[in-house]
């Protein structure tokens, strides 16, 4: 004889299971830009904190490494030093006005090296397919790469730069307007902006290339070195090249030379010394179509 329970059971209506939802393999396709750049610059901030609590753990050693980065960066100053002992002027430049020009680039690239210096390991990754464990990581590759083994010490390069672009202030007869104010931390801002985008088209070539961080240098630490100087002193066609073709010329020189009240070689209009903001978002802009373009086209090392 059936037991009424066992019957009731198997007169009810068949248990149907619950529907799974899909698990999304494919996240960051189908977030908005905002979504991405939001979830970037988190990663960006925690992978960069984790770094800065490992080097704050040595205090010494960090006080040492980031000294070490101001003297090595001082001497490139007391090179033009060096030269201005036996000039009065350098292209038609006094000491402070290219004080001016050095302080300005320093700390725009200070900022940028701080940020995005460790780009030029992309290389090396892309050489050996440690590359392969960002991209499984549900964060922007791009973020990761930025943030790995980040410096604190590169602070000694922006310190420097500071007290070099201090000292041109305090020296210079500048006759000071609202536009002149606002220029500086404009100049300071967009040429940080432009120097990055500087350093992610390199990280980008390297996907091609794999272990190119010379040549990535030669554009980013290269183009440092050159806007220390006076645009007096160079040929007009390195003057166009890198006024039209890649404008590390809207860093310091045309923004700087309309503070100082000096025409530009090239007699471009005044109006351009405002257009940095707009060339930094160009720049940047152009850059992340590479970045993006060089990640698709990486394809590991096979093994």
């Amino acid at each position: 004889m059936a037991d009424p329970v066992e019957e009731k059971v198997t007169r009810a209506a068949p248990l149907r299971e619950a529907p799974v939802p899909a698990v999304d393999f494919r996240p960051f396709e189908r977030q908005g830009g905002y979504e991405r750049l939001r979830d970037g610059l988190r990663a960006y901030r925690l992978i960069s904190a984790m770094w800065v609590r490992s080097t704050m753990a040595y205090r010494a050693s960090f006080a040492m490494t980031a000294f070490g980065n101001f003297a090595a960066t001082a001497l490139d100053f007391a090179a033009i030093l060096l030269m201005f002992s036996r000039v009065d002027r350098l292209g038609g430049y006094s000491l402070p006005e290219v004080a001016l020009l050095y302080g300005v680039s320093g700390v725009a690239f200070g900022f940028a090296d701080l940020a995005l210096g460790s780009m030029d390991r992309l290389g090396r990754r892309v050489r050996d397919g440690t590359l392969d464990t960002l991209l499984v990581r549900p964060v922007p590759v791009l973020a990761q790469v930025a943030a790995d083994r980040f410096a604190l010490r590169r602070l000694g390069r922006i310190t420097q730069g500071l007290l070099v672009l201090g000292y041109a202030l305090a020296v210079l007869d500048i006759h000071w307007t609202p536009l002149k104010v606002l220029m500086m931390p404009m100049m300071l801002l967009s040429g940080a902006g432009i120097f990055s985008a500087v350093f992610v088209a390199g990280g980008a070539f390297q996907f091609v290339a794999q272990d190119a961080s010379e040549v990535q240098n030669s554009f980013t630490y290269g183009g440092n070195t050159l806007l220390q100087y006076p645009p007096t002193i160079f040929a007009k066609d390195m003057l166009r090249g890198v006024t039209f073709v890649l404008p590390l010329a809207f860093v310091n020189w045309l923004p700087a030379l309309y503070v100082l009240g000096r025409p530009y070689p090239l007699d471009l209009p005044v109006w351009v010394a405002f257009a940095p903001p707009l060339v930094a978002a160009l720049c940047c802009a152009l850059a992340g179509i590479a970045w993006r373009a060089g990640l698709r086209a990486y394809r590991s090392t096979g093994s």
